[in-house]
């Protein structure tokens, strides 16, 4: 029950974000490609006249937050046969970084460092993760696998992305290193709701 529970809740923060962010990118002033290729993640939750459902993006990023943190303590814990303490550290520093970029919005002066701390929380520590977690579990079946597979593209991204902030195409290295922990979301949700 309460892997069907975890499972259930990743899927919903999962498939609750990727919808509210096409329906973000929908209204924001730019096409939806254009948006998607050189808009960063970021920009959409920014409250001004480019993003007229900046607070919709806001949620997704404040829910997959609270959603990894519930999953990860309630019941994922429990598959964790190794290294629990960094396990928990890192969950907490991730699910917090996202919840801290969804509550703290860019583009402001006075705020927008503690954006970036919040977004460097959740996407490094976020794929740091998944690599651990493919590492610490009792077995290295496929699930683990693929776990660790996006961990290593999301680092990759990331690092790819951190060094080329100022390029016109760093929107979609950062989409890259997100949405590795949104697919590992959805996935484990999947996971969870079947055992």
């Amino acid at each position: 029950m309460k892997s069907r529970v975890a499972g259930i809740v990743l899927l919903i923060g999962s498939i609750y974000y990727i919808l509210a962010e096409a329906i973000s990118a929908t209204y924001f002033k730019a096409s939806f490609v254009n948006t998607y290729l050189f808009h960063t993640i970021s920009e959409l939750g920014i409250p001004n006249g480019n993003s007229p459902l900046f607070w919709l993006m806001n949620s997704a990023f404040i829910l997959i937050g609270l959603t990894l943190i519930f999953a990860n303590f309630y019941r994922f814990k429990d598959y964790i046969a190794k290294n629990k303490i960094i396990f928990y550290i890192l969950t907490l520093i991730t699910g917090i970084g996202v919840i801290i970029v969804g509550l703290i919005h860019g583009g402001n002066p006075l705020t927008s460092g503690y954006h970036t701390l919040g977004a460097v929380m959740a996407i490094l520590g976020g794929n740091i993760l998944l690599i651990l977690i493919s590492k610490s579990m009792i077995e290295f079946e496929i699930y683990q696998l693929r776990t660790l597979i996006l961990g290593v593209f999301g680092l990759i991204a990331f690092w790819i992305m951190f060094f080329n902030v100022t390029s016109m195409y760093m929107p979609i290295f950062e989409r890259l290193s997100v949405y590795t922990l949104i697919i590992w979301c959805f996935l484990t949700g999947v996971y969870l709701a079947k055992i």
